[in-house]
């Protein structure tokens, strides 16, 4: 008898034992210096291949965003700027596509290699301000912050910014504390880097100002070389771009003012509106996930019983916290306070089309400002559970990713801005100026929206142009439209068609002009059709 119950009570133990042992070294892991960094290194590639998949089974009938189109096409030639935005994201799409091909994936790999690096300063963010445990419970809530998952499928200037906004905070935090040349010099170089990202970053550069003219320690800050060093290095740092903005008079300016100025004090309030409620929405994702994990600690199912209120309760205590450095926390919460607050209000001062996308790069800091509070206690087992949530809710995304696309596309079947053919159109056309020509196709013409497609997925890459747009991206001109011809592409229904067929009669009067209809099947399914105002313009002879 003896004999066979012994191995059924070790059959019993060992995955127990297992479990324990794996949640131990996870927080061992997370907590050591020489392991803790590698740790969320592992973590972060994990996140940006899982999430890679799953945009690529959501996203598999459509094309990618005309922003992801439009940083490959500034790619394929490095200026210093591209009229509408600072060069940065260009560069960083180019220097990637060197290595990866023109591909759906790879634009996918991309965003998720971005936000994941994020991920990882965010962490060396965090450790300035917590202990090594509160900084890994904020890197796993920031990977279940929707931006760096489901609405991280979109690279452009907003998502790199989850790169150098990090980078600047960084830079400030270790400049408050160190108050060196050197580290000014760091924050400096930081604040360049934003800034050739994308102009909104001084939002968050303005945060950092404030906060340091704000913090009680402000004198020591202000009295020692680090600011000034910053200020200097970040201007000298800046020259080349300022010296294509004089030369190209300020385009990226005028594109600004030109596109989110507007007059409708009714409208404005409801943008504010939605971009609260909008953001307010996906910060409460991390945060309801990060209190479940602190309320499933154990004894959580005893305490459910017999009192519930102490499973949120018993994570908070009065008394210091050594787990928390409080002077550099508050440089947290004055810099969240003020992005949060500063642009909505801004936008109702100066009638501003506040948009929800420009949210994106401004509360990567919530977690960290959430965690960094004092009377907050985290348990070991809170880092074993929100990992666990953020696996299991990662997994099931992927096995469900098809289900979703299918329901998706089923549900919004008519929806030609998301469905639209436009990649089968690039190849089409491909073909119609190799048959009539036999040479590459150079040059695109048409609105933002319809040729940036064109540019990606056509196998001749050509350039774009667009017509009637005061901020040309510095990539093409009307000689080079003159000179090697081009093809127009216009949707139909789009108002802005008269002025574009006008400027068509007057630069190429002999151009072919047809009507081409493309629809995509995936899997099986069809999407919706769409119908393409094409012209044709030989180059000169």
């Amino acid at each position: 008898m003896s004999t066979t119950s012994i191995p059924s009570a070790r059959s019993r133990v060992k995955p127990r034992v297992s479990f324990d042992r794996f949640r131990a070294w996870l927080v061992a892991s997370a907590t050591a210096p020489s392991a803790r960094l590698w740790l969320v290194i592992q973590f972060a590639i994990l996140h940006a291949v899982i999430w890679t998949f799953i945009l690529i089974n959501l996203k598999a009938a459509q094309d990618v965003h005309m922003d992801v189109a439009e940083a490959w096409g500034w790619g394929q030639k490095f200026l210093w700027g591209y009229g509408k935005h600072p060069p940065l994201s260009g560069w960083v799409a180019g220097l990637w596509f060197k290595v990866f091909p023109a591909t759906d994936w790879a634009t996918y790999a991309l965003a998720m290699a971005t936000v994941s690096a994020g991920m990882v300063i965010c962490w060396l963010v965090a450790l300035r301000v917590v202990d090594p445990r509160r900084a890994f419970l904020v890197v796993v809530m920031v990977a279940l912050y929707p931006i760096f998952n489901f609405k991280g499928f979109k690279y452009n200037p907003d998502l790199l910014q989850l790169v150098t906004l990090p980078l600047v905070v960084l830079a400030y935090l270790d400049a408050f504390e160190q108050r060196s040349w050197r580290s000014g010099i760091w924050l400096g170089l930081a604040g360049a880097l934003a800034l050739m990202t994308k102009y909104w970053v001084l939002t968050m550069i303005g945060a950092i100002g404030l906060a340091a003219l704000i913090h009680p320690d402000r004198m020591r800050f202000l009295l020692s070389p680090a600011p000034w060093v910053a200020i200097v290095t970040m201007i000298v740092a800046m020259i080349p771009h300022i010296v294509w903005l004089a030369e190209s008079h300020f385009v990226p300016l005028s594109y600004a003012g030109d596109t989110y100025s507007i007059e409708d004090a009714s409208l404005v309030h409801q943008l504010v509106l939605g971009y609260a409620l909008h953001n307010a929405g996906l910060l409460a994702i991390p945060v309801a996930l990060a209190a479940l994990a602190m309320a499933l600690v154990p004894p959580w199912r005893a305490l459910l019983l017999r009192a519930p209120s102490c499973i949120v309760t018993r994570a908070w205590a009065r008394g210091a916290n050594p787990g928390v450095n409080f002077s550099q926390a508050l440089n947290i919460w004055i810099i969240q306070i003020i992005v949060a607050a500063g642009p909505p209000l801004g936008a109702l001062a100066f009638s501003v089309y506040l948009k929800t996308d420009w949210g994106i790069s401004l509360f990567f800091l919530v977690p960290l400002a959430l965690v960094a509070i004092p009377a907050l206690r985290v348990q070991s087992a809170v880092l074993f559970n929100i990992t666990a949530i953020w696996l299991v809710l990662s997994v099931a995304t992927l096995v469900a990713s098809p289900w979703i696309a299918a329901r998706e596309m089923a549900a919004n079947k008519d929806n030609t801005a998301t469905y639209g053919a436009r990649s089968e159109l690039a190849r089409e056309l491909t073909q119609a100026w190799h048959s009539r020509f036999a040479s590459r196709w150079a040059v695109v013409a048409g609105t933002m929206e319809s040729i940036q497609p064109m540019v990606f997925y056509s196998p001749d890459h050509p350039v774009a142009f667009i017509p009637n747009e005061a901020w040309s991206s510095g990539l093409s001109s009307l000689d080079d439209v003159k000179k090697y011809g081009f093809i127009g592409v216009f949707d139909p229904t789009d108002g802005r068609l008269p002025a574009f067929e006008k400027w068509v009669s007057e630069i190429a009067p002999n151009a072919e002009r047809m009507v081409m209809t493309t629809r995509r099947f995936t899997h099986g399914k069809a999407g919706p059709a769409m119908t393409w105002n094409v012209y044709i313009a030989p180059p000169a002879k």
